[in-house]
Parts: C-alpha cells; sequence; structure tokens
C-alpha cells in the first residue's frame, strides 16, 4: 500500500480512467509555461493553522469569541489548537521544502502581536515568533508573502468602540501595520494589507454570519445592526485602512527594505444567466459590488459608477485628504479565485430572494440554470470546478487597473471530511489535482494573452478549520489528523512537486504513483 492505494481491480479500473483523463488535461500545462522567477507556493492564515491561541500573552481576537458561541461553527470546533502550527511550524516548513515551494503566504495574528490593540503594550513573545517562523522560511528558501488581516482583529478593538464601524480603526491598523513594517520587513518582500475585505465586510456586516454578526432583517436576524447601511461604512474604513498602510509603507520603509505591498480580494467570474443585455448588466453589476466596490476607490480614487448610480449617498464621501493617500499606488493585486457563478438580473425581474434589494445591486448570484450547475460541484458550497473562471477574471482585472501586477494568492479543492474517515480516505486525491492542473492551465492562457501575472498559490499546504465550517472540509495537500497532529502527503503534494520541478505534463507522477505492481483486468 502506499498513499492508502488498494490493489483491487475494480478500483484499478476507475484509476486507470481518472488517470487518462489527467492526462489530457495536464498535456496543455507544465512548468514551463510560467516564468523562471514566478512565484509557486501554498497560503494559510493564523486562525486557521496557528492554536495557541493564549499562549504566550496573545490577545483574543473576534474569531477566538465568535467561535466560542454555540452554534455559530457546523460542527461546534473552534481555532483554539488547530493545526497547532505555533508549535509545529519547522515541520510544516519542511513540508513546504519537500513540495519545492519557492513562496509561502501566510497571515500574522494582530492579537498576537497587539493583544489590546493600540491600548496596550507590544507582545514581544509574538515578534519572537514571527521573526523565528520568517527566518525559517528564508533559511529554506521560502519567501514569506505576508498578510497583516485575514478577517481577524484584536476583540479589544470590537468592544470599545465597535472596530470597522468606526474610524478610530483607521488609526489602530496603521499603527499595527507600521510595527510589522518595522519588526519583520527586512524578512518581508511581499505584504498584504488585507484578505478579502470584501468577504469580511459582507458576511460581517450584511448577513451576520461572521463577526461580529451584525444584520438586519430581512438579510439576517442579528441582535444589531443594519444590512442596507453599515457595510459600506465598514468598507470604507477598510479602503482608508488600506490606504494609511501603503502610505506609511512607501513613504517609510520600502526604499530601504525593497519590498511591495497590496491587497487580496475574494474574486467570482460572473457568468449572465441568459446571454440578453438585462443578465449582462447584471454580471456587471455583481462584479462591482464584489470586486471593484474596494479595487476602484484604491487604484482609481472613486467608487465604481455601477454602485454610485444605485445607492448614492448611501456610500461615504473621500475626503480631499482621503484621495491624497488613495493616490499612493499599490504595486499589486491578490486575487483570490474559486468558482464562476450565474448573474441573473433582478432590477427589471422580480427576484424572489434578497437579491431586489439595492444594496445587493439588484443582482441575484446563482450556481444552478435550469437545474444544471454552472460546472462539476465540489464539497465546498456554491464552488464549482470552472477553470475558465480564473482565465477571465484575470484578463477582467488586467483591463480594468491598466494590467497592474496580479498574484493568484488562493486557489484550491475542498473535500468533505468526517469523524469516521481516516487519512488514508482522502490521500487519493484525484479530483484536485484535475482541478489545479484545469485551473493552472487557465492561468496559463491568461499569461501568454498579456496579463501581468506573478505568482499562484495553493489554498492550502495543510488541512484547517474552514471558517463557519469548522474542521468538516479539507483543502489541504496534506492531511491533519486533528488527534494526533499527524501530517500525510496526498496525491496532489506529489503532484505538485513533480510540477515544479519541471515534470513534463505531470505524466511521470500520475503514472507512477497510479501504477499498481500488478494490475488485474
Amino acid at each position: 500500500m502506499r498513499f492508502g492505494v488498494m490493489e483491487t481491480k475494480n478500483y484499478w479500473v476507475e484509476k486507470l480512467a481518472l488517470v487518462l483523463g489527467m492526462l489530457v488535461l495536464a498535456a496543455g500545462v507544465d512548468r514551463t509555461q510560467f516564468p523562471p522567477d514566478f512565484l509557486f507556493g501554498t497560503s494559510t492564515s493564523y486562525y486557521q493553522i496557528e492554536g495557541g491561541y493564549l499562549d504566550d500573552n496573545k490577545g483574543l481576537s473576534n474569531w477566538d469569541v465568535f467561535t466560542h458561541i454555540p452554534g455559530k461553527i457546523k460542527d461546534g470546533s473552534n481555532g483554539d489548537m488547530a493545526d497547532d502550527h505555533y508549535h509545529r511550524y519547522m515541520d510544516d516548513i519542511d513540508l513546504m521544502q519537500s513540495l519545492g515551494v519557492n513562496s509561502y503566504r501566510f497571515s500574522i495574528s494582530w492579537s498576537r502581536i497587539l493583544p489590546r490593540g493600540r491600548f496596550g503594550e507590544v507582545n514581544s513573545e509574538g515578534i519572537s515568533f514571527y521573526n523565528k517562523l520568517l527566518d525559517a522560511l528564508l533559511l529554506k528558501g521560502i519567501q514569506p508573502f505576508v498578510t497583516l488581516c485575514h478577517y481577524d482583529i484584536p476583540q479589544e478593538l470590537e468592544d470599545r468602540y465597535g472596530a470597522w464601524l468606526s474610524s478610530q480603526i483607521q488609526e489602530d491598523f496603521a499603527y499595527y501595520a507600521e510595527i510589522c513594517f518595522k519588526e519583520f520587513g527586512e524578512k518581508v518582500k511581499y505584504w498584504g494589507t488585507f484578505n478579502e475585505p470584501n468577504v469580511m465586510i459582507d458576511k460581517g456586516y450584511r448577513f451576520g454570519t461572521y463577526p461580529p454578526s451584525r444584520c438586519s432583517e430581512p438579510y439576517g436576524y442579528c441582535s444589531a445592526g443594519d444590512s442596507d447601511i453599515e457595510p459600506f461604512i465598514a468598507a470604507h474604513n477598510v479602503i482608508l485602512s488600506h490606504a494609511n498602510a501603503v502610505d506609511i509603507y512607501k513613504n517609510k520603509y520600502q526604499e530601504k527594505q525593497g519590498g511591495s505591498i497590496g491587497i487580496v480580494m475574494s474574486t467570482t467570474w460572473f457568468v449572465p444567466y441568459m446571454d440578453t443585455p438585462i443578465h449582462r448588466m447584471a454580471a456587471k453589476r455583481a462584479t462591482a459590488f464584489e470586486l471593484a466596490w474596494f479595487l476602484d476607490p484604491i487604484i482609481l480614487g472613486a467608487y465604481p459608477p455601477e454602485m454610485v448610480e444605485i445607492l448614492g449617498s448611501k456610500l461615504p464621501a473621500f475626503s480631499s485628504n482621503d484621495k491624497l493617500k488613495l493616490r499612493r499606488t499599490m504595486d499589486f493585486i491578490g486575487v483570490n479565485h474559486y468558482t464562476a457563478m450565474y448573474a441573473k438580473d433582478c432590477k427589471f425581474a422580480l427576484c424572489n430572494d434578497l437579491s431586489h434589494y439595492e444594496s445587493t445591486g439588484y443582482t441575484l448570484r446563482i450556481g444552478f440554470r435550469d437545474g444544471v450547475p454552472i460546472g462539476p460541484t465540489t464539497d465546498m458550497p456554491d464552488f464549482y470546478v470552472t477553470p475558465y473562471g480564473l482565465e477571465n477574471i484575470v484578463l477582467q482585472v488586467m483591463e480594468r487597473y491598466n494590467n497592474m501586477p496580479m498574484i493568484i494568492t488562493e486557489n484550491g479543492y475542498a473535500q468533505k471530511s468526517s469523524i469516521n474517515l481516516s487519512a488514508k480516505d482522502f490521500v487519493n486525491d484525484e479530483g484536485r489535482i484535475h482541478f489545479l492542473t484545469s485551473y493552472l492551465s487557465s492561468l496559463s492562457s491568461a499569461i501568454r494573452k498579456g496579463a501581468d501575472v506573478r505568482g499562484y498559490f495553493i489554498w492550502s499546504i495543510i488541512d484547517n478549520f474552514e471558517w463557519l465550517y469548522g474542521y468538516s472540509l479539507r483543502f489541504g495537500l496534506y492531511h491533519v489528523d486533528y488527534n494526533t497532529m499527524q501530517r500525510t502527503p496526498k496525491l496532489s503534494a506529489k503532484w505538485y512537486s513533480e510540477f515544479l520541478k519541471g515534470c513534463p505534463n505531470i505524466t511521470t507522477v500520475v503514472s507512477n504513483m497510479s501504477k499498481p505492481r500488478r494490475l488485474l483486468m
């Protein structure tokens, strides 16, 4: 048995069919189609892997508090221990080195650096941990890519003034960012200010499913909040916090440290529900209300016209001083991409859900049309296998933002988990290999068409805590046994390693991993 492979007749008949399918697909992509200095890595975030949630004077984050509220997480779990990366980071870096990646994207815990925000002391033990992590990565030849805020904030800031609903958060984020630039900047060449602020705000302040659980009917049933107003206030403060951090980095640190700074956005390729003018307009509105909501102000200096037309004065105004900071151009756009969705017009036709409200752009985002999914389904709800979406979203961003450099900061595939399953049930993840190979082929096509893409990161190196789904989904190249914390490589880990070595068309890895000692037919 190798990687849990059972040599049975039916198994190998099915596996041979899968292998042949992967080989046909893989014929279109290999390492040589990407520049020699292209970043290839894996991504994680602090809350999803670190654990050690109160170790070494760390303060409580909003997710530490939120996940301990009964009913918030699907399987009742939390990230108190997660993958115990806080104590096992050296082993995990060894896994990265064995893959052959040249970069690793992770986030810093704001509450580990500043347990009480600017209202308390800097935690020297938190500084020490991340310096050790950075040193270990660089020693292995792995370039760190650091995210400052991946959904998390110190709970202190929520309790004191309402976090992203208050302009005070801008001062706190600037203070935190500058500490990180000062303490770690000599070792970090890639900074991301925020990860998916569009998701963080939408789920936290419109639907109330993420902390701080603020919403209003009919979007959700929360104890407080206004789903039509608060998302735009919170987003405005995120945009200006990003601008402050970029301004500080550009003015005080970039020249001597030689790094770059950007923001990471969640992206969806929206396909018109029908090929008609009103549905094509709906697809444009969906993009505006998801992606351009943040990127237009940050790059172009104003909210997208599609939002201004619908929302008017509900969108906060930028002061002259704000506009000066927004002119300080960032260096790259981080693109997290998993799926395409249909966009259905609800402006000129009535929809039977929340999509006929102005704050959603009068657009229904849906994965099915006439009962047929937009692509093969995955175990992650509303994530479909639609590789063409990556090429299209990259080309769309290229066109709208003058081909600003892009890095694909997340792309991955979920497996459903269960306490009744063991590592051997997950390691033969041909579906993940199919997914990753097809999306890489799509990305290669976008690059050939002129898109300035400089890196690609798989989500994720190891299975981890998947937010509202807890440990019920697995995205890792390595399986994690949450009882023993043992990491076991999946077939996709071997595939990625061989791909990065330049294995032509991955034929070698697939045939080697799939070939039984004796195949009975």
